[in-house]
């Protein structure tokens, strides 16, 4: 799998990510352990994790994977710390004090000394920034964590912390259906050297085509825990977009969920697509994106069927 670096930093990672937020949940030990092997041994370095994953569990389950399956230094290990409020003497969210000590809880599920790619999980306007960029720059220099990034971040958001601590990442949802970020996270990611890692690249599951004529049994779509979530991008332009990503991915003898994945891996600004899976069947159609790159006018249709409107100030002056 080709490498790249992520953002205006030395680290260099996968083009594709392997997400991991069914782990310990819908996806057992197991399935877990094959899926990690086979990304591995496509060649893909970068997992992502979070701590509020399955409570906790996800990392405890990759932890156990690391250290049996995989050598620790074979691996971007990249999880993120949520800014979710509690009642404790620390608040929760993204104070320094609940940030530290959710660090030391990934650090000790995960079995490992350090965290290559340290994230926060959201936005708090409830903290002051320099609190919460003073936890990041703690973590960094103690030996903790390697690099650090952002996740869901808008762009004033993201161009404020950029200029004021070194981040290498951005996570935000981004896909030929949710085309949002290119106004203004897009646009700030690229001038402050920030790589960005699209969450939901496949548009939740839509841009596969398993919806096209109704609801599988099997899908999130038919779950109750899932199905708000991904009823968000069923709607008449995106089934426009995935009737284009059909035809094209048809024309080039592959899946549409390889056409969907490729387009937005190869957008300005985009390091790698985080592809999660409920088993290691779904994640080998993903890896199968390696072996493509759209044509000029295939990227071209595309673009245009699922293009959004661009306005003041974002396109001024005319």
């Amino acid at each position: 799998m080709e490498k790249r670096q992520l953002g205006r930093s030395g680290l260099r990672v996968s083009r594709m990510a392997l997400g991991t937020m069914s782990w310990g949940s819908e996806t057992d030990s197991e399935e877990a352990a094959s899926q990690l092997v086979a990304f591995v041994d496509a060649g893909g370095t970068l997992v992502d994790t979070a701590d509020i994953y399955a409570e906790g569990e996800c990392e405890r389950l990759l932890g156990s994977l690391i250290a049996d399956l995989v050598p620790r230094d074979d691996l971007v290990i990249a999880t993120k710390a949520v800014a979710r409020r509690t009642d404790g003497p620390f608040g929760g969210g993204a104070s320094r004090g609940a940030l530290l000590n959710a660090l030391d809880g990934s650090l000790r599920r995960l079995g490992t000394d350090h965290i290559d790619l340290w994230q926060l999980h959201a936005w708090d306007s409830t903290v002051p920034l320099e609190e919460t960029l003073s936890a990041l720059e703690y973590a960094v220099s103690s030996g903790k964590v390697r690099y650090t990034g952002v996740s869901n971040y808008a762009g004033w958001q993201l161009a404020t912390a950029a200029s004021r601590t070194a981040l290498v990442s951005a996570q935000v949802e981004y896909s030929l259906v949710e085309r949002g970020v290119e106004r203004e996270v897009v646009p700030a990611a690229i001038h402050h050297g920030i790589g960005l890692l699209p969450w939901a690249p496949l548009g939740r599951g839509v841009l596969t085509g398993k919806y096209r004529t109704g609801t599988p049994a099997d899908s999130r779509g038919a779950s109750p825990a899932y199905a708000g979530y991904v009823e968000q991008h069923r709607t008449d332009r995106a089934a426009r977009i995935v009737e284009a990503v059909s035809t094209a991915a048809d024309g080039l003898g592959t899946s549409p969920l390889v056409v969907a994945l490729a387009w937005v891996r190869d957008r300005p600004g985009v390091v790698a697509p985080v592809v999660g899976a409920r088993d290691t069947g779904q994640l080998t159609g993903s890896l199968a994106a390696e072996e493509i790159t759209l044509p000029r006018a295939i990227k071209a249709a595309l673009d245009d069927v699922s293009a959004i409107q661009f306005g003041y100030p974002e396109r001024w002056p005319k």
